[in-house]
Formats: C-alpha cells, sequence, structure tokens
C-alpha cells in the first residue's frame, strides 16, 4: 500500500470531519462520554443559548493557549482573544452585555452607572462613575483614572499595537503628545476629555462619530492607575479593576489569576465571578494540546482559534457532546503588499486571485462545515458592507482556479514567466502553515514562486505590523485571520484599509493601502447616521478594494471548539467572535 503523504493525510482527515458532523447534525448530537470525568453538555450545546447553566462559584478554570496573550496592558491588546480574556481584570465605562450569541452585542453600562448622555449634536459623551469603584490595593477608582488609562493611547513610541480609533476620533491632527510627555502637573492634558470631579467624564469630539461607545467598550478604553503604570512594562503586571489579579505571568509560558478581594459585586454588574482562579499554560504543542483537552486537564482553549485537524477529528468522531462548531465573524486573507514589487502592479496582483483554489484552501483547512464558506468579499456577513460581488468570478467557479487568466494578467504586469514572493503565516495558528503551503502549490503552477516564512503569532505585531521590518524581510504577502472590533464597517475595515491607520509599529494595514478615495469613503461612512446608507458606502468600499486586488480573502471561518465537561455557563459571544465569554464561565468541581 502507497504511502499517504501529510497533505493527502490532511484532506481525508478534513472528509472525516464533515462526515462525521453531518452524521451528528442529522442525528441531533452524539452520545459518547467524554474522557474529562464527566458527561457533556452535548453538540453545539453553547450556540445561542447556555451550556450547564450555574451560579456556583469555586475552583479553578484551566486553559491552555497555543500563543500568549499579545499584550497583558490594555491599551496595546488587538487580538479577540486577549480582549476576551481582560474581562478578568479590566473595566470600562460601558462594556459587553453577558449574554449568548447576537445579544452580546449589546452594550451596557460597566464602571458608568449608564451608558452616555450625548447631546443633540452628537458630539458630546457624558458619563457618571458607580459608586464603589476600587483598585486592588482598595484605593477609589476615579474618573482620572479613566482618562489616564485612555490618554496612554497617544503614547505611541511606547504604548505600541493597540487600536487608533479613540485617538484618530479625540484628535484627529494628533495635537496631544500623550502622558508621558504631558507637561501639566497632574499630566492629564488631554483637551477632548473633561473630568470636572472624581465621578464625572465628558468627551468633546471634534465631528461626530456613531460608533464612539464602541470605541470605550474595548480594553483601550480600560482605566488604568497613573501611580501603577509602568509605562511599555505594563504589560508584565497590569494593575486590577476587575474581580481577578495577576498573581504570575511569565510571558509565553504561564498566567496565573486569583481573586481579587478588593472588588466588588454590588458595583460590578456584568461579571459573576465564579472559579476562585484562573490557571493558563502556553504550550505551542498544538497536538498535545487538544489531547489534553479532551484528557480533561484542561477546560478550554485559550485562543479560540478551533482544534487542530487530528483534533477535531477524535473529537467529532468520540466526544461530539463536548464539540460546538463556533461560526465566527472571522475572514480569512491574504494581504498583497502594495510596496513590494511587483504587487505594485494591480495585474500581478490579480494574478494571484485567478490561480488561486480557494476550495482546495478550504478543504485543507478542514471542509465547509470545520472550517467555513470560500469568501468572496472583504467583509464578513454579519457586517453591514458584505454583499455578493464576485468580480474574480471566485464564487462561480464553486472556487476552482482560472489559470488562462491568471497567465494573462502576469503578461499585463509584464511578468510572463511569473515572479517570486515571500508569504508569512503563523505556525501556531491552526492550519495556517498548512494553508500557506497549498497556496504555494497553487500558485507555482502558473510561475508564482512563493517561500513560506513561519512566524510565531505572538511576534505579529513587532514583524508583519512593521512596515519597516516587513521591507527589511522582503515580506510581500501575509497570511492571517481578522474580526470585526465591534459589528460596523468602521468597526471591522478601518484598520485594514483607511491609510491612516498605517502605522510602524502595530500595524493591521498590511497591504500598506494609501488610497485617499478608500480614505474619503470611510469618512463619507462614519458621519451617515442612517446604517443602512452607511452599508451601501462600506458595498462601494468594498468593491474598489476587490476591484483593485488590494487584499484576497478566502475563508468565513469557522472552527471546531472543544468545550470540557467541568465548564459551566458557556456561551458563544458573538461579541467576541465567536469564542466562549470568558469572564462568564464557572467550573463543575464534582
Amino acid at each position: 500500500m502507497p504511502r499517504v503523504s501529510p497533505k493527502r493525510r490532511l484532506t481525508a482527515g478534513a472528509a472525516l470531519v464533515v462526515a462525521a458532523l453531518v452524521t451528528t447534525t442529522a442525528c441531533g448530537g452524539g452520545d459518547d462520554d467524554d474522557s474529562g470525568g464527566g458527561k457533556g453538555a452535548g453538540y453545539n450545546a453553547s450556540l445561542n443559548k447556555v451550556a450547564n447553566p450555574s451560579k456556583k462559584a469555586g475552583g479553578t478554570l484551566r486553559m491552555v493557549g497555543k500563543q500568549d496573550l499579545d499584550s497583558a496592558d490594555p491599551q496595546r491588546a488587538y487580538y479577540g482573544m486577549s480582549w476576551d480574556f481582560m474581562r478578568f481584570y479590566t473595566r470600562q465605562l460601558v462594556s459587553y452585555d453577558t449574554k449568548p450569541g447576537k445579544e452580546s452585542t449589546k452594550l451596557v453600562p460597566d464602571l458608568a452607572e449608564s451608558t452616555a448622555k450625548i447631546s443633540a449634536d452628537g458630539k458630546t459623551y457624558t458619563y457618571k462613575l458607580r459608586d464603589g469603584l476600587t483598585w486592588e490595593d482598595g484605593s477609589a477608582l476615579t474618573s482620572k483614572d479613566v482618562k489616564y488609562g485612555i490618554e496612554r493611547l497617544w503614547a505611541t513610541d511606547t504604548i505600541t499595537g493597540g487600536p487608533g480609533y479613540i485617538r484618530q476620533t479625540l484628535d484627529p491632527k494628533g495635537e496631544y503628545k500623550g502622558p508621558y510627555k504631558d507637561t501639566s502637573k497632574d499630566k492629564l492634558g488631554l483637551k477632548a476629555i473633561e473630568t470636572p470631579d472624581d465621578k464625572t467624564i465628558i468627551f468633546k469630539l471634534p465631528k461626530r462619530n456613531g460608533d464612539f461607545e464602541q470605541f470605550l467598550a474595548m480594553p483601550a478604553g480600560s482605566a488604568v492607575k497613573a501611580a501603577k503604570d509602568t509605562k511599555a512594562k505594563y504589560t508584565q503586571r497590569p494593575f486590577s479593576a476587575g474581580p481577578y489579579k495577576f498573581a504570575e505571568y511569565k510571558a509565553g509560558k504561564k498566567i496565573v489569576l486569583v481573586r481579587n478581594d478588593k472588588w466588588k459585586k454590588e458595583a460590578d454588574p456584568i461579571r459573576p465571578a465564579l472559579p476562585d482562579k484562573i490557571d493558563v499554560t502556553i504550550s505551542a504543542n498544538l497536538e498535545e494540546n487538544d489531547k489534553r483537552l479532551m484528557d480533561g486537564d484542561y477546560d478550554v482553549d485559550l485562543n479560540g482559534t478551533g482544534m487542530t485537524q487530528s483534533g477535531r477529528v477524535t473529537a467529532v468522531q468520540k466526544h461530539k457532546n463536548n464539540v460546538d462548531n463556533m461560526h465566527t465573524s472571522f475572514v480569512r486573507y491574504v494581504a498583497l503588499n502594495h510596496n513590494a514589487k511587483p504587487f505594485d502592479n494591480v495585474h500581478c496582483r490579480k494574478a494571484v486571485f485567478y490561480a488561486t483554489d480557494f476550495a482546495g484552501l478550504q478543504q485543507t483547512r478542514g471542509g465547509e462545515l470545520a472550517a467555513g464558506e470560500i469568501a468572496n468579499s472583504t467583509f464578513p456577513k454579519a457586517v453591514p458592507g458584505y454583499s455578493d460581488y464576485d468580480p474574480y468570478g471566485i464564487l462561480a467557479r464553486k472556487g476552482k482556479p482560472d489559470v488562462a487568466k491568471a497567465k494573462d494578467e502576469l503578461k499585463q504586469c509584464d511578468k510572463p514567466s511569473g515572479f517570486s514572493a515571500k508569504l508569512t503565516a503563523r505556525n501556531n495558528n491552526p492550519g495556517e502553515v498548512d494553508t500557506a503551503e497549498a497556496l504555494q502549490a497553487q500558485l507555482k503552477k502558473v510561475g508564482i514562486n512563493v517561500s513560506v516564512e513561519q512566524l510565531d503569532g505572538a511576534d505579529s505585531a513587532s514583524i508583519t505590523g512593521s512596515p519597516s521590518v516587513v521591507k527589511k524581510r522582503g515580506y510581500s504577502m501575509q497570511m492571517s485571520g481578522w474580526g470585526p472590533d465591534f459589528p460596523t464597517g468602521q468597526g471591522y475595515a478601518q484598520p485594514l484599509f483607511d491609510s491612516r491607520f498605517l502605522m510602524e509599529n502595530g500595524n493591521y494595514n498590511e497591504s500598506q493601502i494609501k488610497d485617499k478615495k478608500i480614505d474619503a469613503l470611510f469618512d463619507k461612512a462614519i458621519g451617515e447616521t442612517d446604517p443602512v446608507k452607511g452599508g451601501e458606502i462600506y458595498k462601494e468600499l468594498d468593491k474598489r478594494i476587490l476591484d483593485q486586488a488590494d487584499w484576497m480573502p478566502f475563508l468565513y471561518e469557522k472552527n471546531i471548539t472543544w468545550r470540557g465537561s467541568r465548564l459551566t455557563n458557556a456561551y458563544m459571544s458573538d461579541a467576541y467572535n465567536g469564542r466562549y465569554d470568558y469572564v462568564s464561565l464557572g467550573v463543575n468541581q464534582k
């Protein structure tokens, strides 16, 4: 019998997952016991509902992650799993509701007594803080702490990697230089934020932005106590305003949170704070992580990006009651760098679109049920801006390549024999390297010779997020995934495509697009008060990016996620892109 190549084994494994899922769906779930000391709650038990609801406190929530937080500093983090995890120790004026599915996207008061009181012109947002807010040392949390935390976003030479929405909105001219260069006595010199007393905070927007409260709900809007701010080192030991505080943090290895005994439940209506301790192990051994999840050594995957191919097969075939087939708002994509030749030529970029076997990439990642649908739009389906526009006939061809058109585009960009390119892929993101290597083989058929460079995903902000590093290393293509920061066109697309979000550190405009027409479309859509009309503007933006082959989406992601049998209050949160809402989780110690 001939040996099966790794790629053949991968495809065979994907087929097994799909077949098992179809059977599971048809039968309404499996009846297998899990291996972790109990009975799973049922297949897809956490989709739009709560699996194992409970209010019982105690025990240790055990998490495992293939990669560390991109930063534990709330103003520097940009990974969705980091934002989800930060609910344990950070607080903002408003946050997302602790309810399943779409209900989780509702903004509710957190540090504030209510959502914003907004002026008639939409430019002034006023909040009153709750009584009883404290830091982990027992000191009072005030409006000045909220202002100071937000001001840190301006210290872009030190506080790198986080979203720029608040900074762009409150100070579009970049006049403020951040608290570390602030010459005012209290380091609170940002004029756009006023704190007339310790309980009141007022935001003055230069121009209206209907998504402003969404910005404040991100960890970027977290309060930070100035006396505890260690600047770039703050990520090593953030100071807690939430129900848990850091007991241990060894970057890339271990995170341990314990109860913050100064936190008051009556001052925090959002967080149940059920476990006594949160214990996180970081291990790059993906297959071993899946095995130990299924053995019951861990309860949940920190990263929330799904199991490995081998893990999926075992989980779906043997432990279906512990499996959730999560839909997400993530789009898997390849950014084509305009500043790297020959991708400064639109026809060379279009050649990649036509030469790509989208169906093959889908199969490599697990097939439609396990990995998601083939993407045609740069926008996920849940975000206004998505349309069925398909200029390359990707869906019409059922994802198959069009070699003739690819070769014609190569002729038009004066590269009839093809060209060379360097593609990055994260080796601790399940399936990404395999997918990059599959794309490598596909493009080679038309003469595009791609070398694949593997990177640690935790280093993305400093490597692929730095245009100068990208140029120095000769990267021209970057494979990754992106989900909305919040569910609007601005919340999804602006960091990816707006030239004003192109930064030297923590850059997510990986194609390095500098298009004034795209920037103008963002301004037009953001200023539109009618969400339907705004969505139409984002469709126009989507069309322009696709026509110019700026950025190649290839999959609307789903994944197979393990839900440990000890977990209580597990539900999928749309606010956190199809992950469990970590702050609501508890554990059944029995």
